[in-house]
Formats: structure tokens, C-alpha cells, sequence
């Protein structure tokens, strides 16, 4: 299957000498959503804006819908959805006004149905004679959801869509992505917050300094590069770890109360029944035993680290 989104080798460098992309490869397939995680600074806006023809890349080539962006402008943008981090909007606007001018900016002819079928799907229908300034900031971003959907696109760009937005609205948020995605849209969503990619992404990329480190399925990837962490809660606090199970590369958590021991299920022995052998042999009283697994934001962070050698 040709996918929507076809980057190749794509670079943008400004005169400063700043490579703000460095050769990003990535190919994104029909009705998919992907979430593109990265710190700040790291590419993804720069990424998105010269998808949509907001910024010219210095070389490569982007290819959406089977148009490429810069010999076939009109038939690539007509494709892509765009929702910005900032919320942009003229204030004493009706809200059904300032969706059905954007369908307009692309040409598309005047269609009442199709507007009303965005507005209901976005809770905005009963608002819809509101001027934008009586919104709250989650509607106003509903506003430009809608704003970017008026058009019929089958690429859609949510450029951090949640940001400082309370969190009983991102799941609603969430709610609505699903819901574009069931419609056909394919959706490539920047987000601070890993708990929205880990909600409702199906791939995951992870950019860093302009470079794509990895994209690949979320559940696969938290399969293969996820550990689990042994929590042994102890009855009395620790100072240091005992000298008997250094071996086990132990960290001391909970003011003490904790030693801490990460293993991969993959591995053919854990070592779990021989690190608790040996801490009851140490004369260490447990007050509880918990599992749990790592997250995709401990995935994230460890990736961005090694790449960069900072935190992200």
C-alpha cells in the first residue's frame, strides 16, 4: 500500500548553520494515528510546517497523497489538515462563519451539511452562533479542529492539540481523535503528554536534535524496550544497599524503605528468586513484594538521554 505521508532524506538548515532537520526519513500509511514525541526544540513543528508548505526545506523530498508538495502545491495542501499549538482565531467571530471561511480558503464549495456533521461530532453545534471570544480554551480548540477538518482532508497534523487543557478535556480529545481516525483521517499528533500517545497512538516516533531516532509500533516497541521494575518494600529503612546484594545493581528508594531491582522479561532467568533468596538471608524483613512494568515516558525519556546525553 503507497502511504499518505512520504518523507525522504529531509533537511532544513538556516544561515546561522542551525540543522533544525537532519535527514528525516518517515512513512506514515492510511487511517493510522502516530505520535511524534520529542523535548522542545527537537524538530516536530519544524517537521509538520514543511509538510504543510509553511516552511521550505533546504532539501529532500515530501510526497502526500502521491503530490509531491512542491511541483503539486494545490493537490498535496488540499490533502493536509493543519491544528496549531496556538489558539489564533478572530475574536468576534461566529464560530459556523469562521469554519465554513476556511472550507472556502481551499476552494471547496459552500456545504451546510458538512459543516453541521464537524460541528456535531466536535460539540460545537450548539455553539455555533457564539463569537469565539465567549468560548472556553477547550472549545476555542475544538474551533480549530473543525477549522482544519472543514475541508474534507485526509492528512491531519494535531500540533501539541492538548496543550493546557485541562485533563477531563484531552480525554474528550482523545475521544475525538478515535473518532476521525474510525472516519478514515490519518492523524500525526506532537504531544509533551505520553500518556495521550500511549492512549491512542498505534505507531510512536521519538525525534531528537532534528534526527528521527525510531518509529515503530507502540505496543511493539514497549514490548522490546520495556523492563520491569521488582519493588522489595522493606519493614525497617536501609542506609546503603548491604554489600551481599551489590551484585544485583539495586536502587535505594523511599527514604530506604525500598530497594528497587530491574530485570527484562525476555531473559531466560530474571534473577528474581535468587536477589530474594539473598535478601532474606541478609536478615531483611519484607513488608511487600510489587511488580510493575515500565511506561512508554520511561521508554522516552531513556532514548532521549542516550541520544543526546541530556534530559528531555
Amino acid at each position: 500500500m503507497t502511504p499518505i505521508l512520504d518523507v525522504r532524506q529531509l533537511r532544513k538548515s538556516y544561515a546561522d548553520g542551525f540543522e533544525a532537520l537532519k535527514g528525516v526519513d518517515l512513512q506514515i500509511e492510511q487511517g493510522e494515528i502516530l505520535a511524534l514525541l520529542g523535548p522542545n526544540g527537537a524538530g516536530k513543528t519544524t517537521l509538520i510546517s514543511t509538510v504543510c508548505g509553511i516552511t521550505r526545506a533546504t532539501s529532500g523530498q515530501v510526497i502526500v497523497g502521491g503530490h509531491d508538495i512542491l511541483t503539486e502545491f494545490r493537490a498535496a495542501r488540499t490533502m493536509i489538515g493543519l491544528v496549531p499549538q496556538e489558539i489564533n482565531l478572530e475574536p468576534f467571530e461566529k464560530v459556523i462563519n469562521t469554519v465554513q471561511f476556511s472550507r472556502g480558503l481551499f476552494g471547496k464549495p459552500r456545504d451546510d451539511a458538512t459543516i453541521e456533521r464537524i460541528l456535531r461530532q466536535l460539540s460545537l453545534w450548539d455553539k455555533k452562533d457564539n463569537q469565539i471570544r465567549a468560548l472556553s480554551g477547550g472549545m476555542k480548540r475544538r474551533v480549530l479542529i473543525a477549522k482544519a477538518l472543514s475541508h474534507e482532508p485526509r492528512l491531519l497534523f494535531l500540533d501539541e492539540p492538548t496543550a493546557g487543557v485541562d485533563v477531563e478535556l484531552r480525554k474528550d480529545m482523545w475521544e475525538i481523535v478515535e473518532g476521525l481516525k474510525a472516519d478514515g483521517v490519518t492523524i500525526v499528533l506532537t504531544t509533551h503528554y505520553i500518556e495521550e500517545a500511549e492512549a491512542i497512538a498505534d505507531r510512536v516516533g521519538v525525534i531528537a536534535k532534528g534526527e528521527l531516532l525510531l518509529i515503530e509500533e507502540k505496543a511493539s516497541l514497549m514490548a522490546r524496550m520495556g523492563q520491569k521494575q521488582l519493588d522489595v518494600q522493606l519493614s525497617e529503612p536501609l542506609e546503603a544497599v548491604p554489600d551481599a546484594l551489590a551484585r544485583y545493581n539495586l536502587t535505594l528508594c523511599d527514604n530506604g524503605c525500598t530497594l528497587t531491582y530491574a530485570y527484562d522479561t525476555r531473559a531466560e532467568r530474571t534473577g528474581i528468586t535468587k536477589l530474594l533468596r539473598d535478601v532474606s538471608e541478609t536478615g531483611l524483613v519484607l513488608r511487600d513484594v510489587v511488580t510493575r512494568q515500565s511506561s512508554l515516558e520511561d521508554i522516552f525519556v531513556g532514548l532521549v538521554q542516550d541520544e543526546t546525553g541530556d534530559a528531555a
